[in-house]
């Protein structure tokens, strides 16, 4: 049975990982026959989101490992603690976590910085070329772990596309149903709720980029 490696920022869309991509994800897994284990980093969030109002909640600190658990029952290990030699591949959903606390892209752009652990855990995998994915804005994380030219999509937002092909993607236009997949890289993208109005809609990618990076696998 394969093994998935998937990378959790947190708990929620506007702070952390994106929940229904988050739980689409594990469940697209299951239902192609793998297995997974969820990993997050042990650090502080960059802020926290009162999802209700939308709001910033100024003094309220949150842990990302803390609030990932959440999504995974528990059953969530520190990213420090992920070996590669344990896994056939690597999925990191979307949400604003992927662009807040794995990197800084949400607030500083195509001057953004990927957090070390994240970078290495990432890293692994692409030298020991196993495959990965990534969903709606964690594509914002590729520039940094494979370098210049790596193909990926978060669908047709023309501003942060932009960005990122400043930071060296090379950007892909993608509707909310399909994928990219750069071959060389083993790599996969999605726009899920980049794109997505529903959860039904943001399912299609989903399944397609968990079905694709298992037959790299």
């Amino acid at each position: 049975m394969k093994n998935v490696a998937v990378i959790l920022s947190g708990n929620g869309v506007y702070d952390g990982s994106e929940i229904h991509e988050a739980v689409l994800t594990l469940l697209a897994i299951e239902n192609n026959g793998a297995s997974y284990r969820c990993f997050a980093p042990n650090i502080e969030q960059h802020h926290v989101i009162n999802h209700l109002s939308g709001e910033i909640s100024e003094h309220e600190v949150r842990n990302v490992l803390v609030e990932s658990a959440r999504i995974a029952r528990g059953d969530i290990e520190d990213l420090n603690d992920l070996l590669v030699d344990e896994f056939d591949a690597l999925i990191v959903p979307g949400g604003f976590g992927a662009a807040k606390n794995l990197c800084s892209f949400a607030y500083e752009g195509e001057k953004s910085q990927i957090n070390k652990v994240v970078l290495t855990a990432c890293q692994a995998f692409v030298k020991a070329e196993k495959p990965a994915g990534f969903m709606c804005i964690a594509p914002a994380l590729i520039p940094a772990i494979y370098g210049e030219g790596a193909m990926a999509t978060i669908g047709k937002e023309f501003g942060t596309a932009e960005s990122l092909t400043d930071m060296g993607l090379s950007h892909i236009s993608c509707e909310v149903d399909d994928i990219v997949i750069d071959h060389q890289r083993k790599l996969v993208s999605t726009p899920a709720y980049m794109l997505a109005l529903s959860i039904s809609e943001a399912a299609l990618g989903i399944n397609k980029l968990v079905k694709a990076v298992l037959k790299m696998a």
